[in-house]
Parts: structure tokens; sequence; C-alpha cells
């Protein structure tokens, strides 16, 4: 009987734990930025309002840093929000790049460039933590602000080609800042390398310290 109460504290104590990593208001914050996906999805590619679509890109990439920054300055940063937040950013990118190449409003070709980049290395990283025990690392300042420009980018693309009066303003951003950002995120991708090399001989360290 003792053991079996010892068990039950001991499994309502993990689960509280688990609630409250997943709990917070930086996944909170994460979680909206995701529902949001579809609103875009519906503005662009059901209405082909390419103006308020560009907007509400525009302002889900502007709150890219929202949820890390609430986590950190409110000690709320869990294990759970360390993957919920960038697989949900990875999502929001590549959906928004698909249905913006289905689009037309940016070119087929730049499109095609990101989502080669992203998707191999999202899914490269993946299988290396998944498969061969690669301990997590952290993205770099450069890759970051590769990706935010990318994040403005897009949203360039899509008002610059709506009926907007400034339109011709946030297409000459977006094909000045656009190579910019492309040739950024390739740069960072190969710069990775000898992280993901260190990260690979650390997960396996570590695995040799718990076998033995």
């Amino acid at each position: 009987m003792p053991d079996d109460e010892l068990n039950r504290d001991a499994t309502i104590v993990r689960d509280t734990r688990i609630v409250r990593d997943i709990a917070t208001w930086p996944n909170l914050i994460t979680l909206v930025r995701l529902l949001c996906l579809p609103v875009f999805v519906w503005l662009l590619l059901g209405r082909h309002d390419r103006a308020y679509a560009g907007w509400l890109l525009g302002v889900l990439g502007a709150t890219d840093w929202v949820d890390g920054w609430v986590a950190r300055r409110f000690n709320q940063v869990s294990e759970f929000g360390k993957i919920f937040d960038p697989t949900a950013d990875r999502l929001m990118f590549i959906v928004a790049i698909v249905c913006i190449m289905i689009d037309g409003a940016a070119p087929w070709w730049f499109c095609l460039a990101v989502l080669v980049r992203e998707v191999t290395f999202g899914a490269t990283v993946a299988v290396l933590k998944l498969f061969f025990g690669m301990d997590r690392f952290d993205v770099t300042y450069l890759g970051k602000w590769a990706t935010f420009l990318l994040m403005f980018v897009f949203p360039g693309f899509v008002m610059g080609n709506s009926s907007i009066g400034i339109s011709a303003f946030f297409e000459a951003f977006a094909w000045v800042a656009g190579p910019i950002g492309l040739a950024l995120s390739y740069y960072t991708a190969v710069a990775y390398i000898p992280t993901i090399r260190q990260s690979l001989r650390a997960g396996r360290a570590h695995r040799n310290d718990l076998a033995t």
C-alpha cells in the first residue's frame, strides 16, 4: 500500500511538472502565432488579398522574438518550449513560402532556394538528433538575423505585388534584402558544420557515460 501511494505521488509530481513545462506564457504566444497561419493561408489563397496577407505575415515575423524574450524575462524557459518554438517557426515559414510560391507573389526560384535550405537543414538536424543522439545546439546570431531578414522579405514580395499605394517600396525592399538574406542563410548552414560535429561528439560521449 505505501508503495502504491509513493508511485501515485510520483506520478502526480511528474504530471504537474509536465503541465507547468507546457502551460507557460511563451508557449501560449507561440501557439497563438501558429494559429494565425491558417488565417494567412485563407487571406492569400482564399480571398486573394495580398495586402492583408502580407501585413499578417509581417506581424508574425516581427513577433518572432516575443516568446523567447518573455521566456527569459520571466524565467519560463522550458524544455518543451525549446522544441515547440523553433518547430512552430519553421512550420510557419515553410507553409508561408509554399503558399506564396503557389500564389506567384514571389519568384519561384527564390522560394525554392529558401525551401531547399530550410527543409534540408531542418531534416538533417532532426535525423542526427533522433537517430545519432546529437546534442542540442543554439542557433547563432547570424543565423537568427538571416531568418529574421527573410521573414520580412516574403511579406515584402506579397505586399509589393498588391494594390496598395506603396507597393513599389515593398517590392524594392524585397529585391534588395532577399539575396542578402538568402546568401546569409546558406552561409550559416555551412558554418554550422563544425558545431554539428561537436554536438555529435558530445552526444556520443553522453551515451557512453550512461552506458558505463
